[in-house]
């Protein structure tokens, strides 16, 4: 019984840690609806150009991903519900602040039906950078988002130069923007 237990805890670790899957593809269809035609991995998009786009803050905002050219951008696709997600944004959090002046991260909610609750989340987490809402072609433009979080590191150039499905560890995140502020 002893390993039993501890061969379930072992594997609710694993799947606690590696993402969220969305409950149905009925219930988010939209943010789903590409995957099937995804022909998008982690190493065709290595040094790709990372697709610009114009998004809606929670603020009202226009956020355009190319304005931030001469930074290096994490896009951190996440939703309230995540728990993978809710865990992992203090971390971005704490980048924010450790490199203000090399890295701008920019959250996209792909909440739907839960898009009401981003502005309470992000108060009460204390989030301090732009939270912006999805649309259906910034996941088709990304290659379709199977799993949140879903997280794409931009260089200075705009260049995609990683992508990482799950939680993160910080050290991953403080390592490559190391190396890419030279």
């Amino acid at each position: 019984m002893n390993k039993r237990f501890f061969f379930i805890l072992f594997i609710a670790a694993i799947f606690s840690s590696i993402g969220c899957k969305n409950n149905t593809q009925e219930e988010n269809k939209d943010v789903l609806a590409y995957n099937e035609q995804n022909d998008f991995n982690s190493n065709s998009a290595l040094s790709e150009k990372a697709p610009d786009f114009t998004l809606k803050s929670v603020d009202g905002k226009n956020i355009k991903l190319s304005s931030y050219k001469g930074k290096i951008v994490i896009l951190d696709f996440w939703a309230t519900w995540c728990g993978p997600c809710r865990k992992g944004i203090p971390d971005l959090i704490s980048l924010q602040k450790e490199f203000p002046k090399d890295l701008v991260v920019i959250g996209i909610s792909v909440d739907r039906e839960t898009k009401n609750n981003v502005p309470k989340f992000i108060k009460d987490y204390g989030v301090n950078y732009p939270i912006v809402y999805y649309t259906e072609d910034v996941v088709k433009n990304y290659g379709g988002i199977e799993a949140i979080p879903t997280a794409f590191i931009i260089d200075k150039n705009g260049n995609i130069v990683d992508k990482h499905v799950g939680l993160v560890d910080k050290d991953i995140y403080v390592k490559t923007i190391k190396k890419l502020k030279g």
